[in-house]
């Protein structure tokens, strides 16, 4: 019953906008890691035991993938704002349609 009337159009639109966020996320997390990773066994290989080196990275990351990584950040936000806007129009969708309001699309 509530496959065969928006079924169809409701699976379709969700699927993409949470695949696409989860790998705009996925992909800007992954870079930060490696940045620290980066930044770490360099300090390593100056000569500073692993633990500072690790503590020094993060905190140096941290500034770093704001200003590195725009772009990368600014993809994961419009996933998540698209992936928002269309889970508030599906949630408005059922609303309306469980009030009993229906409208021709």
């Amino acid at each position: 019953m509530e496959t065969g009337e928006q079924g169809p159009g409701t699976a379709a639109a969700p699927a993409p906008a949470a695949g696409s966020v989860a790998v705009a996320v996925g992909v800007y997390a992954a870079v930060r890691v490696l940045l620290v990773v980066v930044i770490a066994a360099v300090l390593v290989l100056v000569g500073l035991p692993l633990l500072v080196a690790l503590i020094i990275a993060i905190v140096l990351a941290l500034p770093l993938s704001f200003v590195l990584f725009r772009p990368l950040r600014t993809r994961a936000n419009e996933a998540i704002a698209a992936a928002g806007a269309t889970r508030r129009e599906q949630r408005e969708r059922l609303r309306a349609e469980l009030r009993g309001d229906t409208q021709a699309e």
